[in-house]
Order: C-alpha cells, then sequence, then structure tokens
C-alpha cells in the first residue's frame, strides 16, 4: 500500500472510532483525539501495511489493519504515545490496560486484528462483514486463530456472529471495558 493510501485508511478508522469508549476516554477532548490517534493506528497497525495485511473496502469507506502470525505492532512507538499523549492522571490505568492485553493474547501462532472501522457514514453497508469474511478466509486457510480486542460493547454481536468468543474482560480504574475475543480456525 502506498503511502498515501495509508493515509486514507488511518483517517478511516480515525472517524470510524470517533466516539469509541475506550479512544475517548483515552483522549476525551476532540483536539487531543484528533492529534494523537493517527499515530496510535500507525503504532497498533503499521506491520499490517508493511506486511500486505491492510485491508480497505472500496473508497476506503472500511479498513481492516491484521497483523498475521508472528508480526506484532511496533511496541516502542505505541509507549511513545501513550507517554506523550495521554493525561497523567490516567497513565498508569493506561499502562495496566495494555499489561492485560498482552496477557489475553494467544501463545500460539494467530492473527491478530488491533483496529477495524467503517466510517460513519457508510456504516450498516457491509464493509466491516466485507473486510471480516475477507481476513477470516485467510485465517481459516491458515489453520489459525483470530484474535481482537472490542473495545465498543456495541460491536460485539458483530463480532460473535463471525465466531469471536469472549475471554474475559479488561477494566481498569475509570476505563470503559476491553473485551478480548478469540475466534478458533474453521
Amino acid at each position: 500500500m502506498a503511502a498515501a493510501e495509508e493515509d486514507l485508511a488511518v483517517e478511516t478508522v480515525v472517524l470510524a472510532f470517533a466516539a469509541d469508549p475506550m479512544a475517548r476516554w483515552t483522549w476525551p477532548h476532540g483536539h487531543q483525539y484528533l492529534a494523537a490517534m493517527p499515530r496510535m493506528i500507525r503504532a497498533f497497525g503499521s506491520s499490517a501495511f508493511s506486511n500486505g495485511s491492510a485491508f480497505c473496502t472500496d473508497g476506503y469507506a472500511g479498513t481492516a489493519l491484521w497483523l498475521s502470525p508472528g508480526v506484532h505492532s511496533d511496541e516502542e512507538e505505541l509507549g511513545a504515545v501513550i507517554e506523550s499523549t495521554v493525561a497523567r492522571s490516567i497513565a498508569p490505568e493506561t499502562t495496566a490496560i495494555f499489561e492485560e492485553m498482552a496477557a489475553y493474547h494467544p501463545t500460539e501462532p494467530h492473527w491478530y486484528l488491533p483496529l477495524i472501522g467503517v466510517d460513519p457514514a457508510h456504516q450498516g453497508e457491509g464493509h466491516g462483514d466485507a473486510l471480516m469474511v475477507y481476513a477470516l478466509a485467510r485465517c481459516d486457510r491458515d489453520h489459525a486463530p483470530a484474535y481482537l480486542e472490542s473495545s465498543n460493547p456495541r460491536n460485539l454481536p458483530f463480532y460473535r456472529r463471525y465466531g469471536f468468543e469472549p475471554l474475559g474482560a479488561i477494566q481498569v480504574g475509570s476505563s470503559p471495558t476491553l473485551v478480548p475475543m478469540l475466534r478458533r480456525p474453521r
């Protein structure tokens, strides 16, 4: 994916997460969110761009950044984004959330979906479904599980429809609940 295409994909995810409970708890003011979220998306999902596992629907209405088995987020940049953008009052909670997220990650080779989003102007048009069907077919061909954390309770039925099952709940201090979910290959 070319740099300009990456920018379009990142912009879609920024729009999709504008009302996300965890993202807006982390950056409650619009200017904070708009400054930090593109950096967070790139730290979480830049490996998807470089490894050919960033998927977009027509017109970049939907974007899914998948990390294939053995590929990881940029942990150093994630730490830098958190350290430089998160309010000191919630920094310890944010760190604890990331520690709990790491504890839930499968130890076996798996596909990880750190970010999926559809531009709110195009939600309900099947973009999320198309992205999920395409990627899960690849997971199944690899005989690998798929893992994600849902940061919005409204999305749980969507993920369950595709076979993801909750593994628990992550909630620290004043944070919203994050739900780690796993789908076994079919």
